[in-house]
């Protein structure tokens, strides 16, 4: 039977595919008295037609690079640069507060705050179905269309006249994004192994985060374009860049591609050899890669598992500090640190690409030693020093170095989340299931990471918050600690023979084990 160990250093795609591709082959040929009442989705069947037919799935290197590269450069970068606009449409309010939408729509009191916590009530909210609704049409459809609508919200924001319509369209804006991030989580882990995927996961959000650094650059340059077709600068910010975004959404429809064990046509893509091929690979790695059928309560279920929400509360931690700064960041280098608007908007980039660099050596030395956890503990130790300098430095300079240290540690924890959890779970509807919940908690984050940062704390600094961020960071250290117990124990079992680790899908692969 395949397995899902591998020797120290080994790829589990140089291995030989022919034994592990003969148990795959038989979970995609159901009998035909059976399979018109087990088959998910039309495209199953038609694809245990095409994978039982024998092709021979052993690769020569070269091959099989060609065949990773094409997926990085085709998946990874496209859903990476649509997670770009995504995430500086949601995150663009601080740019656009201190270049006049403050005083020309009066965000008195907390209606800033309000503002920026209403897009996240419905981002929760509408996540949970996401992942299934992707899967049953399709990762082009659901994802383009999303997109393009959603750019469409961010240009009529460039024309609201109230607080109340900026507040109402930040409500349809989380509507509609809610259901993209979790479905990029989800279509990843679908294409790689364990022990490819934090990479991956990696240059996916580190392509956001490139959209963090230059959002203030991008934003201060539209500001120049203040008074023309007597639309004031702020306003240009949400014009153009929802003019971009709906342009990607356009594009997207092409570049997506389809999950791996899907026959729905993906424009210019592999073939269907070579799909076969990423199939066998990861059926091999964890045993998950043919989907079961869909019954609600048993993808309801797979929540009765308390390290789900494990994962979940770590990326609520993470995501808590992640979101403060990108709506807060350049109001505190502006009131707090004594910048001024251009330098608080262009002082935003240096540190997220300091983040960007922590994310990927982070990512490389996760995959190289098969390692998640004590990523996730460095990150973490990171913000929890850099948020004490960040906030109760006397020098300027200082605190900005503290910036650096806290938004490094918050960000390159998200991607590292993602591969903990990717890492140690199995089943695509688990696997559905724990994607949705963990970005929904990663929503309610941004919730609490809207509100962290008070306008009545300011003469105090925003102690309150700067004690939130680092009570945020000190718990997913705690998490870690506790996952990192509970898998140790859980793989002696499984050693020992007592247990087969998440195997509660009737056709589960032996030997699975968690990844510390």
């Amino acid at each position: 039977m395949a397995t899902n160990t591998y020797p120290p250093g080994s790829d589990p795609g140089v291995l030989d595919l022919e034994s592990k591709a003969s148990a795959y082959h038989s979970e995609k040929a159901p009998s035909a008295a059976s399979s018109s009442s087990s088959s998910p989705h039309p495209d199953e069947a038609a694809a245990a037609a095409t994978i039982t037919s024998g092709t021979d799935l052993n690769r020569l290197p070269a091959e099989e690079k060609r065949i990773k590269r094409h997926i990085d450069r085709r998946l990874v970068m496209t859903i990476g640069a649509m997670y770009c606009v995504s995430l500086m449409d949601r995150t663009n309010l601080g740019a656009a507060n201190i270049a006049g939408m403050g005083k020309e729509l009066k965000l008195i009191d907390n209606r800033y705050s309000i503002v920026s916590l209403v897009f996240f009530v419905t981002y929760v909210l509408f996540q949970p179905p996401s992942t299934v609704i992707c899967r049953k049409i399709g990762p082009r459809i659901h994802m383009s269309v999303l997109t393009l609508l959603w750019g469409g919200v961010m240009i009529g924001m460039g024309f609201v006249k109230t607080w109340e319509q900026l507040a109402a369209l930040r409500v349809v804006l989380g509507v509609l994004e809610a259901g993209f991030f979790p479905s990029c989580v989800y279509l990843l882990s679908t294409w790689y192994t364990r022990y490819e995927v934090g990479k991956r996961n990696s240059v996916f959000y580190l392509t956001g985060c490139v959209a963090s650094a230059f959002a203030g650059i991008l934003a201060y340059g539209l500001m120049q374009m203040d008074g023309l077709a007597n639309v004031t600068g702020w306003r240009w910010i949400f014009i153009i860049e929802g003019v971009l975004t709906c342009l990607l959404g356009i594009a997207g429809y092409w570049l997506l591609v389809d999950f791996p064990d899907s026959t729905r046509k993906t424009w210019s893509f592999l073939s269907a050899r070579d799909r076969e091929w990423v199939c066998a690979r990861v059926q091999a790695d964890r045993g998950d890669v043919v989907p079961q059928k869909f019954v609600v309560s048993k993808y309801l279920s797979s929540g009765l598992d308390w390290k789900v929400w494990a994962y979940a509360m770590i990326f609520f931690n993470t995501t808590t500090i992640s979101y403060a700064l990108s709506f807060f960041l350049p109001v505190i280098l502006n009131t707090g640190m004594g910048f001024n608007i251009a330098q608080s908007q262009c002082l935003v980039a240096p540190p997220y690409a300091f983040a960007g660099f922590v994310m990927f050596a982070g990512a490389y030395i996760g995959d190289r030693f098969r390692i998640r956890g004590p990523i996730v503990a460095f990150n973490a130790l990171l913000a929890v020093i850099g948020v004490p300098i960040m906030g109760f430095a006397a020098s300027a300079k200082v605190r900005y170095f503290g910036v650096f240290l806290v938004t490094a540690g918050a960000n390159s924890n998200v991607p590292a989340a993602m591969s903990y959890q990717a890492n140690n779970i199995r089943g695509q509807w688990k696997r559905a299931f724990c994607s949705a919940t963990f970005v929904s908690f990663g929503g309610i984050g941004g919730i609490a990471g809207s509100l962290v940062f008070r306008e009545q704390d300011k003469l105090t600094g925003y102690k309150p918050g700067l004690y939130a961020c680092i009570a945020t960071s000190l718990l997913t250290l705690v998490l870690v600690a506790c996952l990192t117990v509970s898998f140790w124990r859980e793989n002696k079992k499984a050693e020992r023979g007592e247990k087969e680790l998440e195997a509660k899908d009737d056709d589960a692969q032996p030997g699975f084990r968690y990844t510390y």
